[in-house]
């Protein structure tokens, strides 16, 4: 929802059945709802692609809980940075978990401060 974004309001609402790599089957596992608050600039390794399903069907949410606009985590795959979630930005995404590159497809965050700063975060997979 956005009331500055375009000349009139907008508001979307979607949903979609989270299914596993090729079948019609639900995912049946998560990471459960979780909150890492940081109090560095140093990165934090949120999810280790060693621990999942390798290309399997998981999906990631992230959210910036901070109200301070100018406050962002970087995050990134392995060496590839996606971008940065400032205050009340989320991203849900899918992920391969993938561990035959190099670094692995480990997902991490970068606190843009060294004030407490929370993410929240979880995983869906198979």
């Amino acid at each position: 929802s956005s009331t500055d974004l375009l000349s009139d309001e907008l508001a979307l609402t979607t949903s979609a059945t989270l299914t596993q790599a090729g079948t019609a089957t639900g995912l049946i596992s998560t990471t459960g709802l979780g909150r890492t608050t940081t109090t560095s600039t140093g990165q934090y390794t949120l999810f280790t692609a060693a621990n999942f399903t390798d290309d399997g069907a998981n999906k990631v949410y992230l959210k910036n809980t901070d109200t301070d606009a100018a406050k962002y985590f970087l995050v990134s795959i392995g060496d590839l940075e996606l971008g940065r979630l400032y205050a009340g930005d989320f991203a849900f995404f899918p992920w391969n978990a993938d561990t035959g590159t190099t670094p692995d497809a480990d997902i991490k965050i970068t606190p843009s401060s060294t004030d407490s700063m929370t993410l929240e975060h979880m995983l869906l997979n198979q």
